[in-house]
């Protein structure tokens, strides 16, 4: 049976951007150019995020789920879906 979570996950910076994620003790900018879903959302939609597994974020109140390597090197994820089309 899974134990309970530890990890902290924490916005500490938000601009016109992008924002920064606090991972325990790792940090990591996430830019709005990279990640458009995030472009027009609330402080409040940003900063509600979930680290349900060690290699996955997830944002329920914009319904984002992303994995951990895909922001530490986006150019080895390239967008899908264009803004708007999701």
């Amino acid at each position: 049976m899974p134990g309970v979570a530890t990890s902290e996950v924490e916005v500490s910076i938000a601009s016109n951007k992008g924002f920064w994620l606090l991972l325990n003790n790792d940090e990591l900018f996430v830019p709005f150019a990279e990640f458009p879903w995030f472009k027009q959302a609330t402080l409040e939609q940003i900063t509600t995020v979930e680290w349900p597994s060690v290699n996955h974020l997830y944002w329920p109140l914009l319904d984002v789920d992303l994995a951990l390597e895909s922001i530490r090197h986006p150019e080895q994820f390239p967008l899908v879906a264009k803004p708007g089309q999701y």
